[in-house]
């Protein structure tokens, strides 16, 4: 009997835990409470911190350099606030920094355009030209 091959098993395997502790949902949960606690953040540093974890009381966040690290110990009061408010009980804010960037870059689409009824001659002219012509009547000197 062959067995079900494809990331897409893999995930309903993740998604369908009986226990109710599936990895997918944790991760999609944390991006939720992520886009929720956002808007408390100052704007300049909203681009530059995530929600990684919650971790018991403590709220863990990457940051992708030390100057947001330390703005982010500064904003802590307003975030945890803001935590409660969506009824966590965290009472510490960690702040871990990361060299690997925190949003994944955005996509962009190259149109190739086809060439011209013109640019296949300008290219056989444009080769022609760079090639040396031989010259049999040279003595090599």
């Amino acid at each position: 009997m062959a067995s079900p091959k494809g990331p897409r098993v893999a995930l309903d395997a993740l998604a369908a835990d009986p226990a109710g502790h599936s990895p997918i949902r944790r991760a999609m949960w944390l991006d939720a409470l992520d886009r929720a606690l956002r808007p408390s953040l100052p704007v300049s540093l909203a681009a530059h911190a995530r929600l990684a974890n919650v971790d018991g009381a403590r709220l863990v966040y990457l940051v992708d350099s030390p100057l947001w690290n330390a703005s982010l110990r500064l904003a802590a009061p307003a975030l945890l606030d803001a935590a409660r408010s969506k009824g966590l009980d965290v009472r510490e804010l960690r702040v871990r920094t990361t060299t690997q960037p925190l949003f994944p870059p955005a996509r962009v689409e190259t149109a190739i355009r086809p060439l011209s009824a013109s640019a296949p001659e300008g290219l056989r002219d444009a080769l022609a030209s760079l090639r040396i012509p031989k010259d049999d009547s040279s003595d090599g000197s």
